[in-house]
């Protein structure tokens, strides 16, 4: 699993059922700062779907999209396992690592 996609898998699981693009897109930006373009969202989301580690669900038709449905995620059992085995994995890696300074000069 790349890194856009443990990002992408955390922020949908952060956002409880309202995950959709816009909604993890905006997510991102706040937890991280940077601006993901749609497409560096939406290839890795397609990933997910394709792996099974996320579920593609689509809403109700709204007036305000044109009568266009909302397209909403959420994180598979498979899913969820797969950031498990990752969490536990990162942790092995930084485990005896001293804690970093990131003061000049420390």
């Amino acid at each position: 699993m790349t890194r856009n996609e443990e990002i992408i898998l955390l922020t949908i699981l952060k956002l409880k059922g309202n995950a959709y693009g816009v909604s993890i897109r905006k997510q991102i930006y706040k937890d991280m700062g940077d601006k993901w373009s749609f497409a560096s969202i939406y290839q890795p989301l397609d990933n997910l779907v394709r792996k099974k580690y996320v579920r593609r669900i689509k809403g109700k038709p709204c007036a305000k999209r044109g009568g266009k449905s909302k397209f909403y995620y959420e994180v598979t059992p498979d899913g969820q396992r797969n950031l498990q085995k990752l969490k536990k994995a990162h942790e092995q890696v930084w485990s005896g690592i001293p804690e970093i300074s990131l003061e000049k000069g420390k």
